[in-house]
C-alpha cells in the first residue's frame, strides 16, 4: 500500500511533463514549417567559396537552387539539373541547422552537415563534406572543407 502512494506523486510529474514536451515539438515543427515556406523558391547563388577559394561571380551565378517547401531542393548548372535531394533543419538551434542530403548525382545518399540564415531575399549556408564536423560560422578557411554559398532569391517573372 505505502509503494502505490509513492506512485502517485512520480505519475503526476511525468504526466505532468509531457504537455511541456508537446509544446516544445509544436513551436519546433512550427519553425521548420516557417522556414521551410521561406526558403521555398529558386536561388541564385552570389557567392560560392570552396576550401577557401572564392569562384569568380560569373561562375557562381551559373549555379541556381530550386527549393520546395517540403524540404526537397535540385542544383542546375545553366538551367541543367546536376544534383537534387532533401534537407532536415531544425531551426531552433543557434546557428541553425540543416543536413544535406543527395539523393541523385555524384554525392547520392551522403549527407552533408551545415548550419544556414534566412534573410528576406538572401540566404547563407555552409556545410562540410560528409563525415566532417559541422561548421560553426559562415566561412570557408583554407583547408576546411567547408563550401560556403550566398544565394540570393530570384524573381518571380
Amino acid at each position: 500500500m505505502t509503494c502505490r502512494w509513492l506512485m502517485l506523486p512520480v505519475l503526476g510529474v511525468l504526466f505532468a511533463a509531457v504537455p511541456f514536451v508537446a509544446d516544445a515539438d509544436d513551436a519546433r515543427d512550427e519553425a521548420i514549417r516557417k522556414d521551410r515556406q521561406q526558403i521555398e523558391g529558386t536561388w541564385r547563388i552570389f557567392t560560392l567559396v570552396v576550401n577557401g577559394n572564392k569562384s569568380a561571380g560569373e561562375d557562381a551565378r551559373k549555379l541556381s537552387v530550386v527549393n520546395r517547401a517540403d524540404g526537397t531542393w535540385r542544383l542546375l548548372s545553366e538551367g541543367q539539373e546536376v544534383s537534387r535531394g532533401t534537407t532536415m533543419i531544425n531551426p531552433t538551434e543557434m546557428p541553425k541547422r540543416i543536413d544535406i542530403v543527395t539523393s541523385e548525382g555524384d554525392a547520392k545518399g551522403q549527407v552533408h552537415p551545415g548550419i544556414y540564415e534566412l534573410g528576406e531575399n538572401t540566404r547563407r549556408l555552409c556545410f562540410a563534406p560528409p563525415g566532417k564536423k559541422r561548421p560553426t560560422e559562415f566561412v570557408s578557411a583554407p583547408d576546411s572543407d567547408h563550401i560556403y554559398v550566398v544565394f540570393e532569391r530570384e524573381k518571380s517573372p
